[in-house]
């Protein structure tokens, strides 16, 4: 059985959380944004990172990296972040087949 603290984030409140900060993800560029990987299976644990997959009007070094940040600030938990185009074919199958999106 799952801990309280390990029940307190889910995907819903991510998603929360990210329309809390609509406003940055617009600055950033991001045209959406997904959780995927334990989170978005609903099978997190206290110690889970969380996984993004994002795609951005106008990527560039900064904007990815000011995300990066800001969603480990604002999520307190540690975040991998990938963009669509930089994703394995492996992981491409798994991700693309489980990630819940967010539209900006």
């Amino acid at each position: 059985m799952r801990s309280r603290e390990e029940q307190e984030l889910t995907a819903e409140k991510i998603f929360s959380i990210l329309g809390e900060h609509s406003e940055l993800l617009k600055r950033l560029s991001v045209k959406k944004i997904g959780v995927f990987g334990s989170f978005a299976q609903g099978e997190q644990e206290l110690r889970s990172d969380i996984d993004f997959l994002v795609e951005f009007a106008r990527p560039t070094f900064d904007n990815f990296m000011d995300l990066l940040f800001s969603l480990e600030k604002y999520l307190g938990r540690r975040v991998d972040l990938i963009t669509e185009g930089s994703l394995s074919p492996h992981i491409r199958a798994y991700a693309e087949k489980e990630v819940r999106w967010y539209e900006v």
